[in-house]
Formats: structure tokens, C-alpha cells, sequence
């Protein structure tokens, strides 16, 4: 076992993510839950750091961007986002749960792959 130098916060909607989705244009499953869109949240390796204030501040410095990536999982069209997008309205949309330790259990090296985000642009 390897201590590993990041902390890990999961981001789980609230119900105003669940809320922004029954509004989007389309067939939204009206029967999916909060608790069935909460099993899969996020899982974000950041700096390592015992101090869950500090993991907190650095991820709301975040806010903006993974407050994007949270949409666009969802719906590719910025015009269909809610405004603004702060740290305020993240902390209303999403629950933060932080875990200053992580410990990788698996023998295997970790690998990296660069995150590629959508292209808002495309067509």
C-alpha cells in the first residue's frame, strides 16, 4: 500500500442539478432520482492536504471550470447553463464530501491520461 500525495473530493448534485435537468429541452427520464444521479459523483484528485478548509478553498477556487465540466456531462449548450456560475451557486448545486488521505491499495502503477474537455463549439 502507497500513501498518495493528492487528497480526493467527490462532487454529488443537489437537487437544483436534478431540477436544471428536468427543465433541459428533451426526453429526461422523469422517474430518475436525486439518490440515482448521486451514486455517481465525481471524484476529484487534488492537492494533498489535511486541512479540509484549505481542500475546500482550493476547490471553490475551482468552481467555474468544474462547475462547466459538471454541465457539459449533461448538456453541451452553454446557453442552456444556469448564471452565474460561482462558487456560491456550486455550493448550492453540489455537495462537497473531502478526504484528505488517500491510500492506493493496488500494486499496479498509477497512469495518467490528459483530461480533454467537450468543445463547447463544435458542431
Amino acid at each position: 500500500m502507497y500513501e498518495v500525495n493528492r487528497s480526493v473530493v467527490i462532487v454529488r448534485p443537489k437537487q437544483p442539478f436534478l431540477d436544471w435537468l428536468r427543465g433541459l429541452p428533451g426526453h429526461f427520464d422523469e422517474r430518475f432520482t436525486l439518490e440515482q444521479l448521486q451514486q455517481n459523483g465525481n471524484a476529484l484528485l487534488v492537492p494533498a492536504e489535511e486541512d479540509t478548509d484549505a481542500i475546500s478553498t482550493f476547490v471553490l477556487e475551482q468552481a467555474e471550470k468544474l462547475f462547466q465540466a459538471e454541465l457539459a456531462d449533461w448538456c453541451e449548450d452553454p446557453t442552456l447553463w444556469p448564471q452565474p456560475l460561482t462558487a456560491e451557486n456550486f455550493l448550492q448545486w453540489f455537495e462537497l464530501s473531502i478526504y484528505p488521505i488517500v491510500t492506493d491499495i493496488v500494486d499496479d502503477p498509477l497512469e495518467r491520461e490528459t483530461f480533454v474537455p467537450f468543445d463547447l463549439e463544435a458542431d
